[in-house]
Order: structure tokens, then sequence, then C-alpha cells
């Protein structure tokens, strides 16, 4: 994210403060005085054993800063806050839109629905855009995550990996394209708009072992650990993305191979 907006010639800042401490979050943000601000900072593991930590840091966290936002002289061109494609459930469709009703089954989700839901209360002050991204991956993501485990296990010659559900199916974009979708929605015209970011196909963890087989020429044994099998598991999470591309415009999206060599290549 900092590289693709510097490219563009933007003067790139990370907030310093906690989002769950109001006054250091306020002071930080009158300091520097953004025309811009994508908040995507937040308690994204769903894994996560504290509960309440998901509504401390994703929902008070983002009131604190919608807060402090408006203490600013000039309000910003546009805040783009980022919720999550699994506020959406299990719904009972092959590609899930903006409009189908969010059912979420963990707290993660319930924590970002709930913010979707604070952050409409703010949406007369401040020029809001809310994205729904499904799920991603690529260079650099923490290896409790799945698909960056796998590629690590693979990496480094692992005789064998301890998984969940392998038929579990969700619609990965790589992170470089999600950067390029959330920078063109700073120029849309999409305040009061909750889009998906996602590229429109689901993929199972078991066809990703089988391409990273192909890929690397080695044979990793798969054992199913019952512990790792998620209670309420979303089977399969794939995202309709025709508003995004009426948004920003179609563009071509990275293939799942490619990112998968980039992130195989970066373990090496």
């Amino acid at each position: 994210m900092f590289r693709a907006l510097k490219a563009r010639g933007m003067h790139v800042h990370a907030l310093a403060a906690d989002l769950t401490h109001k006054e250091s979050l306020a002071s930080e943000v009158l300091k520097l005085a953004p025309d811009w601000v994508i908040h995507l900072a937040a308690l994204s593991f769903v894994g996560e054993d504290d509960a309440e930590a998901f509504y401390r840091v994703n929902v008070i966290g983002t009131l604190n800063l919608l807060e402090a936002l408006t203490l600013l002289k000039n309000v910003p061109q546009r805040v783009l806050i980022a919720s999550s494609a699994n506020i959406y459930g299990t719904p009972d469709k092959t590609l899930i839109d903006e409009s189908v009703t969010p059912a979420p089954i963990n707290h993660y989700a319930c924590s970002k629905l709930v913010m979707e839901h604070m952050v409409d209360l703010w949406s007369k002050r401040l020029p809001l855009l809310i994205t729904r991204p499904f799920n991603y991956t690529g260079v650099g993501q923490d290896v409790r995550f799945l698909i960056p485990k796998i590629v690590a296990h693979f990496a480094r010659r692992a005789t064998s990996i301890e998984l969940g559900n392998l038929d579990v199916s969700r619609d990965f974009s790589d992170v470089r394209d999600v950067v390029a979708a959330y920078i063109r929605l700073l120029d849309a015209n999409a305040s009061g708009v909750k889009v998906n970011v996602c590229c429109g196909q689901a993929i199972s963890l078991r066809s990703i072992i089988e391409r990273m087989t192909v890929m690397t020429g080695h044979e990793l044994a798969v054992r199913v650990n019952q512990a790792l099998v998620r209670a309420h598991e979303i089977p399969v999470l794939c995202g309709d993305n025709r508003l995004l591309k009426q948004l920003i415009g179609d563009f071509e999206m990275i293939s799942m191979d490619d990112t998968l060599a980039d992130m195989y290549g970066a373990m090496q």
C-alpha cells in the first residue's frame, strides 16, 4: 500500500497511535491532518481466542478514529474503511453480491458488521466508503494464515502438513490487486457505498496444494487435524465484483498461480 500510494506522488503516513487509546489517536490525527484516510487496522485473525478484543479494536477503535477525524478543520476527501466479506456468513448463493443480507457466524464477522452499522451513523459528517474484501493473500502474509502456511511447508520441503477442512473454497485475490482497487476507489464517486473487493472465483485449499505440488515437484502428505476444523465453517465464499467494476472500471487481476509463485520465491 505504501509503495503504491507513493508512486502516485502521495505523502503516506501510518498512524502511530493505538486505535483503542482515544486521546493519543486524536492527537495523532490532528497532527497529520490527512486529506485521505484508508482504515485497514483491525484484529483480523478469525481464530483469535479473545472474543472481546474483536469488538474493542474493530468497533470501538474505528469509532475513536471517526471521532478524531471530525475534529479536523478540513474534512478528508475520502475515508475508506475495510470491513469483511465474512459478514455474509453462509448464504445459499453461488456469487455473493452486496444485496445479500449479512448473517455473521463468528465474532470477527460480528464485530465487522457492528462496525459497518456504527460507521453508517457518520455518513452525513464524513465522505465514507466501506469495502468488503474477500480473502486475499500474497508475499509477506503471516504464516498463521492458510495459504502462506501451505507455501511455507513447500518452500522448506516439509514431508507433511496438518490442516483443517481441505474442501473449503474461498475467493482469493492477490493483495496487490486489493491495493490497486482501494487506491482507485479513493477517486471513485462512491460515498456511502458498501462494495465487495474480490476476483469472483472460488478456489479450494485442496486445489492450492495441487498447484503447489505441480509447481515445486514436491509431494506433501496432508493430515486433517480435527482441532483445526472450525465450528460453523463457511464451505464456499465467493464474491460478485460487478459493483466494484462499475466504480473503478475493469482491470486484469493477478492469477493464483502467479501469486503462489511469487510467495514461494520470496520464501526461498
